[in-house]
């Protein structure tokens, strides 16, 4: 089971990354606060101090045709905030 889905990457991600050391990444929505420190451990060799996690419900979207009402729905998204060890950094833009 692959933990990490990817890093989010936006301005606001990017300024808690410089300023305190928090990385975001979208995970797993089964994945579980020390799954998601082991699998950034070992994907980034870096130590993980806290792992905050969010939850984002699914938004529902209806729209009105000719057929009728057409409801639709996104899947449903976990966040986790990892913050690092003091001294410690992660390369998201490195190319591998």
């Amino acid at each position: 089971m692959s933990v990490i889905i990817k890093p989010i990457i936006s301005e606001k991600a990017n300024s808690q990354s410089e300023l305190s050391g928090v990385y975001t990444f979208l995970v797993d929505t089964k994945a579980n606060k020390i799954q998601i420190k082991q699998s950034v451990e070992a994907a980034y060799s870096i130590k993980v101090e806290d792992v905050r996690t969010m939850i984002y419900a699914p938004k529902v979207s209806a729209k009105y045709t000719k057929k009728g009402l057409q409801v639709g729905k996104t899947n449903k998204l976990k966040k986790a905030l990892v913050q690092l060890v003091e001294g410690e950094t992660i390369d998201i833009f490195a190319t591998n």
